[in-house]
């Protein structure tokens, strides 16, 4: 199946339902809520935070945050940084994630970003795995909360 996906501004009409987008309890240790994500959109203004919801027709089914053309300093990098992409529990498995990534490369594509960076926790369950079948590539960095620094050239992906 290919998962067909819109990113769709959080608004007040859309907000609790995207906050119930969930992934699962093992999950958790790996990827903060989308609750505690636009908390750290509020906390975190400097790091230039751009999210939307993902959703297939009606139904919210993920999530994703970046860091948009911020101005990389010590603690930020970028200009453009995956903070935060989650698919619900209930939708997991259905290529979401990676319809949901694809998304997100054209629109960086069209603004004129060349890489991509993110981060994930190591470890059994990690999404390092999932990273690396899209193309992110490790840089040999570990940030200061033990996460993997991951690079994505984004001339090398269709």
């Amino acid at each position: 199946m290919s998962a067909q996906i819109r990113l769709v501004e959080v608004t007040d009409a859309n907000r609790d339902a995207v906050i119930a987008v969930h992934v699962h309890p093992a999950q958790e240790r790996f990827v903060a809520s989308v609750e505690k994500s636009f908390q750290h959109a509020r906390e975190n203004p400097e790091a230039k935070p751009w999210f939307r919801a993902a959703y297939d027709g009606d139904t919210p089914v993920g999530f994703v945050m970046l860091s948009w053309n911020l101005v990389p300093r010590p603690g930020l990098r970028g200009p453009y940084f995956l903070w935060r992409l989650l698919v619900d529990a209930g939708q997991q498995g259905r290529g979401y994630g990676t319809a949901i990534l694809t998304e997100v490369v054209a629109l960086l594509r069209e603004a004129g970003a060349t890489e991509l960076y993110t981060s994930c926790v190591p470890g059994e369950g990690s999404p390092e795995s999932f990273y690396r079948a899209f193309g992110f590539e490790p840089t040999g960095e570990v940030d200061d909360d033990g996460e993997l620094i991951l690079l994505l050239d984004l001339g090398s992906r269709p």
